[in-house]
């Protein structure tokens, strides 16, 4: 069967000696030989995914280091009889598996969906008889029939086609059914959407009936090379993965040094018993760990997901949340996204005028007028005539639904029905009066489309197809005085029109007819000396919200990039309307791509605005290129061709509309709506999370910290520990929790969109962030290790009476601290409180339980906790406001961004 870049060629190749290369003939293989190939290629069918099962990601959840050390702890616990601490930590330990498992085991599903989309069955010649067979016993060299509504079951060189038309989006990105042919097509670079003569497996058949040789099957189709990039495309782990994968063996490290330190110092210096130092070492790594944090993230992420789909972005994988505010690339297709994906006429070209068309899609609201004039009706009979014979010429409709006005049939001839209804034409009344009687269907080879019709004047034919084959079989054109003769000047005068319309990417559909006798039948040999009516451009216009957002993403320094099969020509004037590109030495085509080498692709990518014409390998080189280079992509896509480029990509955004189920699988947000605003939504709102989980780190790490250094403090002074392993774990997780989950809801701050990305490798973290940190775990240490000392020194409380005070205290500090982290810039006393209801609420709860921990004897016991009275529970709230001063005076020294 010849190589594998053979294999690609097959359209270049004619009919004959495809037949002869595979040694097939048009009456099929024999059932003998099918069964050999069979046994020699394998079955038509893609090879299914591994996937880890759910029991080896919930083990692998354990293969971190601060669930190691939390485990350890848990485990000198029980050994010591410290059950309730215990069990408390190992409670913690497996909601942050169970966690980590769900938030996995939801991954991994596109190859799947891909393979749903083959044909189950298959119409094959063989032995000379039609019959049907499953589609994965399909062998090169089989003899494959095709109809309307079927699925083309592999990849397969026609050899018959009659009006045969193929619905290709999924793969190729175009958005028009093709028109297939038999001939064969010159140049090994061709893309596949121009590949005309050649079927596609999991493409389905739109219209008319066809034959072919089946020349790919399984792995060796396009829908398998798609298959084979999506399984050795590696998803790359998002920046707050690994941001918080350094950060937990940061804290864990830290943690076990610590404990081990200061427990041993203890043991050797200051007397103390080998059960001393555990419980200090216990004491110690459950403080330093933030037990809420897994949990927080994921609720945080979680809370995000939700808003985000009130903007129309459904988020498929949570901490693709986070990665979104660090996006400072967007790769974006144009139909669909970026255009309306409706076919609008723009002008119109009759009586030596040009007219503009008002309005955009398939609304028939607007008007045509004058180009340049303010009158919102035009009376012109040649106008009337070239919207009325493109009626007559077409076989669309439109209909009013729930989303607004649609067609039903071709989009082309879907415009020119809406432009006929702005011009005030009737057209229902246009078709009863003027029954058609015969036609010739559209084909890419004639590439026209022609209509007999039965007139009160007599017999009309109207012809409707591409400008240049029109005007070929013209020899007048229609004006107000009457139809003149086409000479040279008014040819030349004709094509100064056409060419400014194609410099708009406008495409030109023109309309010509004339008057026969009754008896004349309609056939190509009296389609000559027809009479130019005129021409209508249209385009897919842009969406009218696109722009402002595409300015938007340049002001919060991201690029947009667009990536479309569609020709250059029309994809730089989209670009160009939107401000995407300003020149056309920024739009690289497909074919440059693919001779492109690495370097080279390198510095495209850095100079591109629009790559056309783009095939899937090339989505996925250029978004690889973009990634090694250090940028966060985004890229968008809606066919099974961009999956391998979704699932690559920092952030793969599907079509909820348009989208194929593999795209979708492998994507991380689906758009709703299919709009690139939404994606610019999205941005922002995962700026606002990213920066809701620093606040929310920085509070749990700065309470940490101070819980840590308290505990340092009161070993230093030689004292007993001030507060049990279960006391630290309520605050840490339970109250702590609360208090960072109702951060993470914080609204968006003001000018978010006016900063540029953050740089991913900078992480969470920054210096100022820790010397934050630091500094308020050193004034929530004082303020708190302060109350306990002279409670239980100076004041002669008891143990267990001053350890509450410092229970108290501590959780009076990290409250005010919550005040300080609802912005890291923003003084908390400029802030409305009742922006972020839930921090009031959750505040309120957790005083509330922490009342009952020192009010309820079971709870007392459990807690180590003893009744405190009024003035208690003021000093330990004066003292913990403190800590909200130095948070202020923080934010004054410095204001720069944390």
């Amino acid at each position: 069967m010849g190589t594998e870049k053979h294999l690609k060629q097959w359209h270049t190749v004619e009919v004959s000696d495809v037949l002869s290369d595979l040694k097939t003939q048009e009456k099929g293989l024999t059932r003998d030989e099918a069964a050999r190939r069979l046994e020699d290629y394998g079955k038509n069918e893609l090879a299914a995914e591994e996937k880890a099962s759910l029991l080896s990601i919930l083990a692998s959840q354990f293969i971190n280091v601060l669930i190691i050390v939390l485990l350890v702890s848990a485990t000198i616990s029980l050994i010591l009889g410290k059950q309730v601490e215990s069990i408390s930590i190992f409670i913690i330990v497996i909601l942050a598996a169970v966690l980590g498992t769900l938030q996995e085991f939801q991954a991994g599903k596109a190859l799947e969906a891909l393979r749903r989309m083959a044909s189950p069955s298959a119409t094959v010649i063989r032995d000379g008889e039609t019959t049907e067979i499953p589609a994965s016993d399909l062998v090169p060299g089989d003899i494959v029939v095709v109809n309307y509504g079927n699925k083309v079951p592999a990849d397969i060189r026609i050899i018959e086609s009659n009006n045969l038309q193929v619905e290709e989006a999924a793969l190729t990105g175009e958005s028009l059914a093709v028109e297939k042919m038999t001939a064969a097509i010159e140049g090994d670079n061709v893309p596949l959407g121009d590949r005309k003569n050649l079927l596609f497996m999991g493409t389905s058949i739109s219209h008319g009936r066809g034959k072919g040789i089946v020349v790919g099957t399984g792995a060796n189709t396009e829908f398998g090379k798609i298959a084979s990039l999506l399984q050795n495309t590696k998803t790359e782990q998002t920046p707050l993965q690994k941001n918080l994968d350094k950060l937990g063996s940061q804290i864990g490290i830290i943690a076990i040094v610590v404990a081990l330190a200061l427990s041993t110092f203890s043991y050797i210096f200051n007397g103390g018993t080998i059960l001393d130092a555990f419980i200090w070492a216990v004491a110690l790594a459950v403080a330093i760990i933030p037990e809420a944090l897994p949990a927080v993230v994921t609720i945080g992420l979680a809370l995000g997901v939700k808003r985000m789909v009130k903007r129309q972005a459904l988020i498929r994988k949570l901490p693709a949340v986070e990665t979104l505010g660090a996006v400072n690339v967007i790769c974006t297709d144009k139909t669909g996204t970026l255009t309306k994906d409706e076919m609008t006429i723009r002008k119109v070209f009759a009586d030596s005028l040009v007219f503009d068309v008002d309005g955009s899609g398939y609304s028939p609201e607007g008007a045509v007028k004058h180009k340049g004039s303010k009158v919102t009706h035009v009376d012109n009979a040649i106008l009337s005539k070239v919207l009325t014979y493109g009626i007559l010429c077409s076989d669309a409709e439109l209909k009013l639904t729930e989303e607004g006005w649609d067609v039903l049939g071709d989009p082309t001839e879907g415009a020119i029905v809406t432009a006929a209804k702005k011009a005030h034409i009737d057209t229902i009344a246009v078709e009863r009066n003027n029954p058609r009687v015969e036609e010739i269907p559209f084909s890419s080879d004639k590439k026209y489309m022609a209509t007999a019709h039965k007139t009160d004047a007599g017999k009309l034919i109207v012809l409707k197809g591409a400008f240049e084959v029109i005007l070929g079989k013209c020899s007048k054109v229609d004006t107000s005085a009457g139809a003149v003769t086409i000479t040279s000047d008014i040819e030349t005068n004709i094509l100064k029109v056409t060419d400014e319309f194609a410099s708009q990417a406008l495409r030109v559909i023109a309309v010509a007819y004339s008057f026969v006798a009754d008896d004349v039948a309609l056939d190509e040999s009296i389609l000559k000396d027809l009479t130019l009516a005129g021409f209508v451009a249209m385009i897919d216009p842009p969406r009218e919200e696109v722009k402002p957002a595409i300015a938007t993403c340049k002001k919060a320094g991201i690029r947009t990039i667009m990536i479309t099969g569609d020709h250059k020509a029309t994809a730089f004037a989209i670009a160009k309307e939107l401000k995407i590109a300003d020149r056309d030495s920024q739009v690289y085509s497909g074919v440059e791509v693919a001779n492109m080498s690495q370097s080279e692709l390198d510095k495209a990518v850095n100079e591109a605005s629009v790559f056309a014409r783009i095939a899937p390998e090339h989505k996925l080189r250029i978004v690889e290129s973009l990634m090694n280079q250090g940028n966060v992509a985004a890229m968008t896509g809606d066919g099974v061709n961009d999956a391998p480029a979704l699932k690559k990509a920092n952030i793969g955004v599907a079509m909820g509309i348009t989208g194929t189920d593999v795209s979708k699988e492998a994507a991380d947000m689906i758009l709703t709506d299919d709009n690139f605003v939404t994606i610019v939504s999205a941005v922002e709102e995962g700026r606002t999370i990213f920066e809701n989980i620093k606040k929310f780190l920085i509070f749990l790490l700065s309470g940490n910290a101070g819980t840590v250094f308290a505990l340092m403090l009161a070993f230093a002074f030689g004292l007993e520990l001030p507060m049990t392993p279960v006391q630290i774990l309520f605050i840490n997780f339970i109250m702590d929790g609360l208090i960072a989950i109702a951060i993470s809801l914080e609204p968006t701050e003001a000018g978010i969109m006016g900063r540029k990305p953050r740089k991913v490798a900078e992480g969470i973290i920054s210096g100022k962030g820790l010397l934050r940190i630091m500094t308020l775990g050193v004034v929530i240490a004082i303020v708190t290790f302060g109350v306990y000392y002279f409670a239980h020194k100076v004041y002669g409380l008891g143990l267990v009476e001053s350890q509450t005070l410092f229970f108290l205290t501590l959780i009076f500090a990290r409250l005010f601290n919550s005040l300080n982290n609802r912005s890291l810039n923003a003084s908390a006393f400029t802030m409305n409180p009742l922006t972020n209801k839930p921090l009031i609420v959750s505040s309120i709860i957790g005083m509330l339980v922490v009342w009952t921990t020192t009010a309820v004897p079971v709870l007392q016991t459990a807690f180590g906790n003893t009744y405190i009275n009024l003035q208690g529970w003021l000093v330990a709230a004066a003292a913990g406001a403190v800590v909200l001063i130095f948070g202020e005076l923080f934010k004054l020294l410095n204001k720069n961004k944390i």
